[in-house]
């Protein structure tokens, strides 16, 4: 890890920090390297001894005197108003305390460094990712992080030459007050977390935060493939404020940056070139992507690059991990770990860029399964089932798609593997793509897209050509 950013003006303050995973941590760690007292608490008796062997106490905020704390640095998985407040998080508000998060704490410490950022319902990963790859490519300072890999204050000081590129969650949005990124992008609005804020409206307002303290010298980046989206734009546009920029992946974008077709349409000055074949990037495949693809680019001309290092980044983009990532192809089949696609609309993506496909779903269902998915069924070969969700996925799937409750992911890739080369199929791809979240049966959708990296790659060794992420 790099040398931890250093937060002015801590010196005699105390912090509460609610969540000690990897984000929580840091953010301890961060706080008394900057001179703060540090008051932290996890709900999680391992974590609160793991956080005791990195040199700092656990301090029971349930029974703390919230007239000595400043501020509460609150993980941003642990909720502060709906579905019900965390108990300390309702202390915190009950004493008139900012509920703040790391983010915001690395903003108060690199107040002149450029930002972009990127929210979304999907493809928010893909996108940071891309964006610091072609910004790393062309030589600019950059670090990438926030709600992809590493945590805000673990990445370096860049000052007034670095970029940070930052994927942020609707949870991070709601306790970043001091947001205002040189460039932000929203990629996509699908009901998703509605438990979180309240209801659709919430959630959205929650996405709508990132671009609230923006000004002329700003730009604005906005999807316009759905109507939530769509409507949030018009409203940006109203407040005259940042410059407004469109992207899509299914129109023309006027004014901005289209995908449609998988041919790459720079629109910016008006005169609508195609720039890019993007169907030919493999780590960039279907619409979804494309629409990553046209964001990413539309922020790089906004931070000043040329079109050809990023027309460059985009073709040596190496992909991402768990987002249609191409784990092997043994026997003319393709083992495919979409993991990260914890909703049928991320699910869709993956659907439709395949034919057959024996399908890996389940998990921890989300609101509205799979019936929004009903119209790509005739491209599944096979469903194999697990997790909670099973049950109810066969019976969405009845008559339509033949499917098997397998229950775990171990027996699920193993009948999908020995189903796939039975039939011999050509363009035949074993997707695991869940439509679920993970928390079942995995830690997170990491651990169960690495479970089943694991699991294909020690199918039938010798036979068939690995790639191992």
């Amino acid at each position: 890890m790099t040398d931890l950013i250093r937060i002015p003006g801590l010196a005699g303050r105390t912090l509460a920090v609610l969540g000690l995973g990897k984000s929580g941590l840091v953010a301890a760690k961060a706080l008394k390297a900057s001179g703060a007292t540090v008051w932290a608490w996890d709900d999680s008796a391992a974590q609160r001894a793991q956080f005791a062997g990195e040199g700092i106490e656990p301090v029971d905020l349930g029974t703390a005197d919230w007239a000595r704390i400043d501020a509460l640095v609150l993980s941003p998985g642990i909720p502060h108003s709906f579905p019900k407040p965390h108990p300390i998080a309702a202390q915190a508000k009950a004493a008139n305390k900012p509920i703040i998060g790391d983010v915001e704490l690395l903003l108060r410490a690199q107040p002149h460094a450029r930002l972009l950022a990127i929210t979304g319902t999907n493809g928010k990963s893909t996108t940071t990712a891309l964006s610091g790859h072609i910004l790393g490519a062309a030589g600019r300072q950059v670090a990438v992080g926030g709600n992809i890999g590493t945590p805000a204050l673990a990445l370096p000081a860049l000052g007034v030459a670095g970029i940070y590129v930052l994927e942020l969650s609707s949870y991070q949005l709601e306790i970043t007050p001091s947001l205002k990124p040189t460039v932000a992008i929203l990629l996509n609005i699908t009901p998703d977390h509605i438990d979180r804020h309240g209801d659709m409206a919430g959630y959205i307002a929650a996405k709508e935060r990132i671009f609230r303290r923006q000004g002329a010298d700003d730009t604005a980046i906005i999807g316009i493939d759905d109507e939530p989206s769509r409507a949030l734009r018009e409203r940006i546009v109203a407040r005259k404020a940042a410059r407004v920029v469109s992207i899509s992946s299914i129109r023309p974008a006027p004014a901005g940056v289209s995908g449609a077709g998988g041919k790459l349409v720079d629109d910016l000055d008006g005169k609508a070139e195609a720039v890019l074949d993007l169907t030919g990037v493999a780590t960039l495949p279907g619409e979804h992507n494309w629409q990553n693809a046209a964001a990413a680019y539309a922020a790089m001309r906004a931070l000043g690059l040329q079109r050809t290092p990023i027309l460059e980044g985009i073709r040596t983009y190496p992909g991402l991990a768990h987002r249609q990532e191409l784990i092997a192809t043994i026997a003319g089949v393709r083992y495919v770990n979409d993991s990260k696609a914890t909703n049928a609309d991320a699910t869709q993506k993956a659907l439709v860029c395949y034919h057959p496909i024996y399908w890996i779903l389940g998990g921890k269902p989300k609101e509205g399964g799979i019936e929004s998915l009903k119209a790509l069924f005739p491209r599944i070969a096979h469903a194999y089932l697990i997790g909670e969700a099973s049950a109810d996925f066969a019976r969405t799937l009845k008559g339509q798609v033949a499917a098997t409750e397998c229950g775990t992911l171990d027996r699920a890739v193993a009948a999908a593997h020995a189903q796939a080369q039975a039939d011999g199929k050509a363009g035949a791809v074993v997707l695991l793509s869940p439509a679920c979240a993970s928390f079942d049966q995995f830690a997170n959708f990491e651990q169960r897209g690495d479970v089943f990296r694991q699991l294909v790659l020690a199918l039938e060794p010798g036979n068939g050509q690995r790639r191992a992420s």
